[in-house]
């Protein structure tokens, strides 16, 4: 696949005001519990929110079209067709090694870093294809952000350095640095516990701090997708809740794509839950319809603790 000019951006979702439905259910041993209740607006949701507010949004729909790929001879994922849409979390779900974070991987192109590997079909943001001749992969991975399962501060470098990377890498000048760090930091509910020390080195925070960190300087490059490969599968529960509650207000301004194994989770923070196994889509749809009226049995199956 050829590199050139960067892809024309396709139309702007319009913003969306409405509340998320709280109505996703957790899943308890082998049933179903009660929906989730409306958990009360932490420090970081807060400041996340106040970030926001005065952005603009700037999510943009995913789609997926006969998307396979390949570790050598191996095919690993099979014919995938799925639409991530604007401004909503989607929660990809399913066993160990049934194509999840491959899938992922390739939204953004770096499936094809590893050697050997490749993908075909057709991934499009909005309306422009990524994989198609003369795309910059480069933009593309400016528009499509990742945050990995493990956090990965840059070690040598300062809270904020880690956060400026990529917008030196841009161009941007010292004054235009320090606000849009601010703004990142604050964007990942951060500001507040680092803003007096910005010097001190990005690995000495916490593990829960280190992967907002990540997500700060993710999200610095303003991007238009961000993302997640099981974000919190590092974290202890407080840790957890705080990213969690990142997602929810960030999705007001980004499309979130969440690799996850926890149910919980998935029931909590996403929109839409899509169900993969063995490389191939099985199921897609709303959050609480996959998890407790799914239309095929291999996903019923897989949420009530029957196997994976």
């Amino acid at each position: 696949m050829s590199t050139g000019p960067q892809p024309t951006p396709g139309p702007r979702e319009e913003a969306r005001t409405a509340p998320a439905s709280n109505g996703a259910e957790q899943r308890t041993g082998e049933g179903v519990s009660a929906p989730r209740p409306q958990r009360p607006a932490s420090r970081a949701g807060s400041e996340a929110a106040a970030a926001v507010q005065s952005g603009t949004v700037r999510g943009r729909a995913v789609r997926l079209k006969d998307v396979h790929a390949y570790y050598g001879d191996v095919h690993a994922i099979r014919g995938v067709d799925l639409d991530y849409q604007a401004n909503q979390v989607t929660a990809m779900i399913g066993p160990s090694g049934c194509g999840k974070s491959t899938l992922v991987r390739c939204i953004n192109r770096m499936h094809e870093e590893i050697p050997g590997a490749r993908a075909t079909g057709e991934i499009s943001l909005d309306d422009v294809n990524i994989y198609g001749p003369g795309v910059d992969v480069v933009a593309v991975r400016r528009s499509i952000g990742m945050v990995f399962q493990k956090p990965n501060p840059f070690p040598t470098m300062s809270i904020f350095e880690n956060v400026a990377a990529g917008l030196r890498l841009s161009g941007g000048k010292r004054g235009d640095l320090k606000e849009r760090v601010e703004r990142s930091l604050r964007g990942a509910g951060l500001w507040e516990e680092v803003k007096d020390r910005l010097a001190s080195p990005g690995i000495g925070l916490s593990g829960g701090q280190q992967q907002r960190l990540c997500i700060a300087r993710t999200i610095a490059v303003e991007p238009e997708v961000i993302l997640m490969d099981e974000p919190c599968s590092a974290l202890d529960p407080i840790a957890t809740l705080k990213v969690e509650e990142l997602i929810e207000e960030l999705k007001t301004r980004y499309t979130i794509v969440i690799v996850t194994h926890n149910m919980q989770q998935a029931a909590r923070v996403a929109d839409t839950t899509a169900f993969m196994l063995s490389g191939e889509l099985v199921e897609v749809g709303p959050t609480d319809t996959i998890f407790t009226k799914p239309s095929n049995s291999r996903t019923e199956d897989y949420v009530s603790g029957k196997f994976g």
